[in-house]
C-alpha cells in the first residue's frame, strides 16, 4: 500500500476539519445567578417592610412611606443592572470563523 507525504499532497486535496463554533462567554444567564435571587429577596423585603410598618391605620405617623420604599426598590434594581453590565463587559462570544492561533 502506497502512502503519500504531506509535502506531495496539493492544497486542494487536503482534508480540513470542520470549524466549530466556540463560545467563550464568561457569564451565566441572569436567572441562573445568585445576585438575581438576592435582588428579588431584597425587593420583596423592602416592600414587605413598607407594608408592615404602614399597615396600621391608627399609627400616628407612617415612618416608611411608599415613596421611600419604591425609591429603595429602584436603587436595588439599578445596582443589579449595573453589576450585570460590569459582569458582561469582560465577556464575549466568538464565532469559530477566525483562527485562534
Amino acid at each position: 500500500m502506497a502512502t503519500r507525504s504531506d509535502a506531495l499532497v496539493g492544497e486542494s486535496q487536503r482534508v480540513r476539519a470542520p470549524r466549530r463554533r466556540i463560545s467563550l462567554a464568561e457569564t451565566k444567564h441572569a436567572s441562573k445567578t445568585t445576585e438575581f435571587y438576592a435582588m428579588i429577596a431584597a425587593i420583596a423585603g423592602i416592600l414587605i417592610a413598607a407594608w408592615w410598618i404602614g399597615r396600621d391605620d391608627d399609627a400616628a405617623a407612617d415612618l416608611f412611606k411608599a415613596e421611600r420604599a419604591w425609591l429603595y426598590v429602584t436603587i436595588v434594581a439599578a445596582a443589579y443592572m449595573v453589576s450585570r453590565g460590569l459582569a458582561k463587559s469582560g465577556s464575549y462570544d466568538r464565532d469559530g470563523e477566525d483562527d485562534l492561533s
